[in-house]
C-alpha cells in the first residue's frame, strides 16, 4: 500500500483529527461483475483467429462501458494491432468469469486485420468510449484510427453512429467536418448534454461534447443546427512533468491530452489530460457559444490538483465529482459546493487503471467502472494468467441534492474561504502552482481553496492561436481522398422518436 495512501487513512481514523474526507467501506463496497484474464469475442465461422493481426488477446484493452437497462456495452479500441472488433455487449446477468464477447451490433460493421475498407460504409473502426442517451439510443465516437500506438493508421475520418437500441439499428451518422481535425486527431470520449432538450423530444436536440487527446481540445457538436466547432486551452494539453505514471511499481511514459470529461447535468463541464494532477472546468455555455473569438482565451477554470494522474470521471447526483487516481488504486469523491470528500473503493488489485466510468440511468447509485491494466499491456509484460480486465461495481451513497444555499459555480464570481479536504486534493498557495510535497499536503487542512481562472497571464500567450481559425459555420465540403462527407440521412439530420418507455433493451 502506498505510503501516502497509508497517511492518509490514519489522519481519517485519528479521532483527535478534523478533516472533512470521509472512508465509505473502501474494500467492501467494491463488486466485481465480469472479469477476464485475456478477452474473447464469438468470432463468425471461418475467420482466422491464429492470424496475430486478425485476434491478438494480448493487445485487446478495454476502455469504455455503457449501461443499458438489460445489457453492458464495452469498447475495445483499436491501440494495437489483433483487436478483432471494437464494440461488443453482453448481459448484466451473465455470470463466471471471461464471459465471451458478442460484437455489437453484428460482425458487419467491423474489419478484423488490416482489411481495406470504404469509409462510406457503416464501419466501426476504432471506439474507445460510448454513451446512451435518455432515448434509449447508443452514441458510438469512432475515432477512425488503427493502431493508435503503433503506426496511427488514419484509416477513416472520425464520426459518430447512433444505435436505437431497441431495434440495433443505426439511425443517425454524424460526421466532423475537416475543420475541427488536426493532424493527429484522436477523438476518445463524449459528452451528451440533454439539458435544453424538450420533454418527450427524440434526443436529437442536444450539445455533444468530444475530446480531442492527441491534438488536445474539445468538439463541441450542436445537433439541432448540424454545425461543429473546436475549442482549446493550455489546459487540455499534457503537462511533461506528468509525463510519467506509476501504478504498483509500473512505471510508463503516456503524454495524453484531455482524454477525461463529465457534465454535472447542470452547467459544468469538467476535463482532465491524462498527463497532469489537475481537474479542470468550463461552463456549458461557454461551449455552447461558438469558437472563441480572436485574442480571446477560452474561460477555463482550476478545480483542484488530484495525488496523481487519472483519466475516468463521473458526476454523482449530488453534484460530486467522482474521480480514480491512478497511483493510489482508488476511487473518490469531492463536492465542491459542500466541500466534503470521500474515499468510496481502494484495491491495489481490482483498480488499476480505471479507464471510463459511468452512472447508470436506470439506478443513479451504482457506478460501473473499467479496470483494465492498461499500463501492463503497454509495457508488453502483461501475464495472461491473471486477471487483467474487470467491470466493477460501486454503490454510491445515498446522495441528496445540493442545498439551496449553497454556492453556485459562475464565472463571475470567485471563491474564497473554502475548506479543502486533505486527499487527493492538494492544497493551493496562491503565489504558486509547484507542487506539494507529501508533507505539505496532510499539514495544510485549513487552506481556501481558490477555484480561480487558470491560463497563462502576461505576455500573448502562443497558444490562444489554438482558438483562432475556425470556420463558423463549417463547410460542408466532402473529403474527396477518403469519400468522406456530411451526406449520410440528409446532413446528419435525421429524427426519430423515443423508444419504448421503460427504455428495456433487447438482445439479438
Amino acid at each position: 500500500m502506498p505510503s501516502t495512501f497509508v497517511s492518509f487513512l490514519l489522519l481519517v481514523i485519528g479521532a483527535e483529527i478534523h478533516t472533512s474526507t470521509a472512508v465509505i467501506n473502501p474494500s467492501a463496497n467494491l463488486k466485481t461483475a465480469n472479469q477476464w484474464n485475456l478477452i474473447s469475442y464469438n468470432f463468425p465461422y471461418g475467420l482466422n483467429t491464429n492470424d496475430p493481426e486478425v485476434y491478438n488477446p494480448m493487445n485487446i484493452v478495454a476502455t469504455g462501458v455503457a449501461v443499458a437497462y438489460d445489457r453492458l456495452f464495452i469498447a475495445t479500441p483499436k491501440l494495437f494491432s489483433g483487436v478483432t472488433a471494437t464494440i461488443s455487449t453482453i448481459r448484466k446477468d451473465l455470470a463466471g468469469d471471461s464471459p465471451v464477447l458478442e460484437v455489437y451490433p453484428d460482425w458487419s460493421f467491423h474489419r478484423p486485420g488490416r482489411q481495406n475498407v470504404t469509409c462510406n460504409d457503416l464501419l466501426l473502426i476504432s471506439v474507445y468510449r460510448l454513451k446512451i442517451d435518455s432515448c434509449n439510443r447508443l452514441w458510438v465516437l469512432d475515432a477512425g484510427i488503427s493502431r493508435s500506438l503503433e503506426d496511427f493508421e488514419k484509416t477513416c475520418p472520425p464520426k459518430i453512429l447512433v444505435f436505437d437500441l431497441n431495434t440495433n439499428q443505426v439511425v443517425r451518422r454524424i460526421d466532423f467536418p475537416p475543420e475541427v481535425l488536426r493532424g493527429e486527431s484522436l477523438f476518445t470520449n463524449l459528452i451528451i448534454d440533454e439539458t435544453s432538450s424538450k420533454p418527450g423530444g427524440n434526443c436529437d436536440d442536444v450539445f455533444v461534447y468530444i475530446s480531442d487527446t492527441v491534438e488536445p481540445g474539445i468538439v463541441v457538436y450542436d445537433s439541432i443546427r448540424d454545425m461543429t466547432w473546436r475549442v482549446s486551452h493550455p489546459a487540455m494539453f499534457p503537462d511533461p512533468d506528468f509525463a510519467q505514471s506509476d501504478i504498483q511499481g509500473y512505471k510508463f511514459v503516456l503524454m495524453d491530452g484531455v482524454v477525461g470529461i463529465t457534465f454535472d447535468n447542470q452547467d459544468l463541464i469538467y476535463f482532465q489530460p491524462l498527463a497532469t494532477d489537475r481537474l479542470f472546468s468550463v461552463s456549458k455555455q461557454v461551449l455552447r457559444a461558438g469558437p472563441i473569438p480572436l485574442n480571446q482565451l477560452l474561460p477555463v477554470k482550476l478545480v483542484g490538483k488530484k495525488s496523481s494522474q487519472g483519466i475516468g470521471l463521473a458526476v454523482a447526483p449530488d453534484r460530486s465529482i467522482v474521480f480514480a487516481p491512478m497511483t493510489e488504486t482508488a476511487i473518490a469523491s469531492y463536492n465542491p459546493y459542500t466541500n466534503e470528500q470521500s474515499i468510496l473503493a481502494y484495491d491495489p488489485e481490482r483498480l488499476q487503471f480505471i479507464g471510463d466510468m459511468q452512472i447508470s440511468r436506470f439506478n443513479p447509485n451504482e457506478l460501473y467502472l473499467v479496470s483494465s491494466r492498461f499500463h501492463r499491456f503497454f509495457l508488453k509484460n502483461l501475464d495472461g494468467n491473471d486477471i487483467n480486465t474487470r467491470i466493477l461495481k460501486i454503490d454510491l451513497p445515498n446522495y441528496s441534492p445540493p442545498q439551496q444555499h449553497a454556492y453556485t459555480p459562475s464565472y463571475n464570481h470567485q471563491y474564497t474561504g473554502l475548506t479543502l479536504p486533505n486527499f487527493p486534493y492538494f492544497p493551493l498557495n496562491s503565489n504558486s502552482i509547484d507542487r506539494h510535497s507529501t508533507n505539505e499536503v496532510f499539514q495544510s487542512l485549513r487552506q481556501p481553496f481558490p477555484y480561480e481562472p487558470v491560463g497563462l497571464k502576461g505576455p500573448k500567450s502562443p497558444f490562444q492561436a489554438l482558438n483562432q481559425g475556425e470556420l463558423f459555420p463549417n463547410s460542408k465540403k466532402p473529403n474527396q481522398k477518403l469519400g468522406f462527407g456530411n451526406s449520410y440521412h440528409g446532413h446528419n439530420r435525421v429524427r426519430f422518436a423515443k423508444s419504448i418507455p421503460n427504455n428495456q433493451t433487447a438482445i439479438v
